[in-house]
């Protein structure tokens, strides 16, 4: 028996508390409920198509229903859906451990499991702070404190939080955290004072050089998102800069920690984003599009000289003592090793990077509205900056509702992206055809002139 959309509303506005959503405003609007998904394209319970344009938030990599992925989660469940990783092994979670280590740069070989992006960035945060511990408590009683970028974000779990800088989500929860030390972020837009991409570069490695020099013997480690800040509003960073952290992280024996969470999985271009610099971090973060999109997985990737750091006997308590119910499950490592299997297969990595190519010069025609600030892109990872005035780069208020109402005539003209603050994000499936690229961007523009025009007749 089919349920009415009338029924799902009233229960979804009853009983369903949505993430990141102000439910008031989200109450007194008409929900989109979707029902099935195929390839690029999501389905709401009315039958109206949507082109997945932030790629169900980052995750999606072959497309929805993908046979091949199905597949894999089928034979699986007729095996065993999930077993606990504290003291036992399985399968998957071995294969998967085994296939992160090849495909990840350096020698990062020793995998901990977690189910989100957040997770993998709390567990990374946790190991280096022991490692210090179970190195020389005495010696390293300092190193109790980390370094983050302004407008960092790693995840909502408190730890994340602590090293997050984006004061809208953060400021609330502030008398929980922990402390940080921050650094400025690479943001040529709003920087264009102090010169071009490569002085704006210059400046925030000498700002970090400096908390270096002053603090090192009280940071654990650095963490930083890899090329991209994108919950900052897709912010790219300057050619260099992400090497020369990693340089000075060296330099000043603290660890690097990077949170690939949004950014790998050919999100930018390559497999992983610290490879476009050669950087190999000490611990990496990883999940989103893991599994395809398909389940919660996460993985925190370290080398032999941290995770030999607690190895010890018993009594000496060198244990990690960390771990959830669903730690390595089965099914999803299962999808992992698939969607892994089926980028190498089909070359997905190379095709995301031709595509980007082709895809920048379609942007370009956003620049010609005059609300565009700047339109940011790496690999498919794309920020529509919007302002009232190009000069001062000012930004709309929230009570103008101009960014809000681009979203919603996108999703009217069968499109789904999202805001983040001034900046439109694209965020579309890795496998879209360079057709629904197209489309994406065309819809995009048509929602913003729209709005252009309205603004006008004001």
């Amino acid at each position: 028996m089919r349920i009415p959309y009338t029924d799902l509303e009233q229960w979804d506005k009853e009983y369903v508390w949505h993430p990141f959503t102000q439910m008031k405003t989200y109450r007194e609007s008409k929900p989109l409920i979707i029902e099935r998904g195929m390839g690029s394209y999501l389905y709401d319970t009315e039958g109206s198509r949507y082109l997945d344009g932030y790629a169900s938030l980052w995750v999606n990599v072959h497309g929805h229903s993908e046979p091949e992925l199905n597949e894999a989660l089928i034979q699986q469940v007729e095996k065993v859906a999930h077993s606990t990783l504290l003291g036992s092994a399985n399968v998957p979670s071995i294969l998967l451990a085994k296939k992160l280590a090849e495909i990840t740069p350096g020698s990062l070989s020793k995998v901990f499991y977690s189910d989100t992006g957040a997770a993998a960035v709390e567990i990374a945060l946790k190991i280096a702070y022991q490692y210090w511990k179970n190195l020389d408590a005495e010696k390293y009683a300092g190193k109790n404190k980390f370094i983050s970028l302004n407008e960092a974000y790693h995840g909502d779990t408190v730890g994340a939080v602590s090293v997050g800088g984006m004061d809208l989500f953060h400021r609330i929860f502030r008398p929980l955290l922990f402390d940080r030390l921050p650094s400025p972020s690479p943001y040529p837009y709003r920087m264009d004072d102090l010169g071009d991409e490569e002085a704006v570069k210059n400046y925030c490695l000498s700002k970090l050089e400096s908390l270096l020099k002053i603090h090192s013997a009280e940071i654990a480690g650095v963490i930083v998102e890899p090329l991209v800040q994108g919950a900052a509003g897709i912010l790219t960073h300057p050619a260099g800069f992400l090497k020369g952290v990693e340089q000075l992280c060296r330099s000043y024996d603290v660890l690097l920690i990077c949170d690939e969470v949004a950014v790998g999985f050919g999100r930018t271009g390559t497999l992983f984003a610290c490879e476009q610099e050669d950087v190999v971090p000490d611990l990496m973060s990883m999940g989103k599009g893991i599994t395809g999109g398909y389940m919660p997985l996460a993985a925190t990737i370290t080398h032999d000289k941290i995770f030999n750091a607690f190895l010890g006997e018993r009594e000496e308590h060198k244990t990690f003592y960390h771990g959830h119910t669903y730690t390595g499950n089965q099914l999803a490592c299962s999808l992992a090793l698939k969607n892994i299997e089926l980028i190498e297969k089909r070359g997905l990595v190379a095709e995301v990077y031709e595509k980007a190519e082709r895809l920048s010069a379609k942007l370009d025609a956003l620049n010609e509205l005059p609300i565009v600030g700047e339109v940011r892109q790496r690999g498919l990872m794309i920020g529509i900056e919007i302002v009232k005035d190009r000069t001062t780069k000012e930004v709309f208020g929230v009570q103008e509702d101009v960014i809000s109402r681009i979203i919603q005539n996108a999703r009217d003209n069968g499109l789904i992206i999202r805001e983040l603050g001034p900046v439109i994000t694209m965020m579309p499936v890795l496998s879209m055809s360079d057709e629904e690229l197209s489309m994406m961007v065309d819809i995009t523009y048509r929602s913003i002139q729209e709005v252009v025009q309205s603004l006008s007749v004001r």
